[in-house]
């Protein structure tokens, strides 16, 4: 597929995003100026980033990870030096719950076939998940239900998928969402810890 290509496919997604009347977050997001947040970085990226939902910051801007949140995601891929522009960044659900609640199982559902249409456009080799949403649904999306446990067991590991995109296997790794760890000096050194791992993927 060429850049052209997928520039289009992943414009196409963000426009039918635009008018995903059928969300139970569509009426919420019009009614305060929201965007939905599609996704960015580049569309060749060895390095697809999945959190679970925008925050206030991402919804207002329609970028995603650009809030408190985002400047710690920063500080992270620079500590193994990864640039920010050379992997890809999105969320399981693309807009913003009220008053910054977990995604619905309803959400997720909703949500899940744009993400899997930017995993099969961008076709990276690694999957990082950023918090335990978008940990459970791309273990299973990638049948690797059986390694899954609760986060705090399995972060900063990596699982090779039985499944292949073009003949490729894919290797997912779970860490914890940067949101957690911003407050808690504790968990952001077990974040910085655990991105070591992304360092032999580069």
């Amino acid at each position: 597929m060429t850049d052209k290509n997928k520039t289009e496919q992943l414009k196409a997604i963000r426009d039918e995003l635009l008018e995903l009347k059928s969300s139970p977050l569509y009426e919420y997001r019009k009614s305060n100026g929201y965007f939905p947040v599609a996704g960015q970085g580049s569309h060749n990226a060895h390095i697809m980033f999945i959190g679970e939902a925008p925050g206030r910051n991402e919804a207002q801007t329609g970028r995603p990870f650009c809030g408190a949140a985002g400047k710690l995601l920063d500080k992270l891929l620079e500590s193994v030096e990864i640039k920010r522009e050379d992997v890809y960044i999105t969320n399981i659900v693309k807009d913003r719950p009220p008053e910054n609640r977990d995604p619905m199982p309803e959400e997720i559902e909703l949500y899940a076939p744009f993400l899997d249409r930017q995993i099969e456009i961008i076709k990276p080799l690694i999957i990082a998940t950023l918090g335990r949403f978008s940990m459970e649904y791309i273990m299973k999306r990638f049948g690797l239900e059986i390694k899954i446990k609760p986060i705090s067991q399995i972060h900063g590991q990596s699982f090779e998928s039985p499944k292949e995109i073009d003949g490729k296997k894919i290797i997912i790794i779970p860490l914890y969402h940067p949101a957690a760890a911003i407050y808690n000096q504790e968990l952001k050194k077990t974040l910085f810890e655990d991105f070591k791992i992304l360092e032999k993927y580069k």
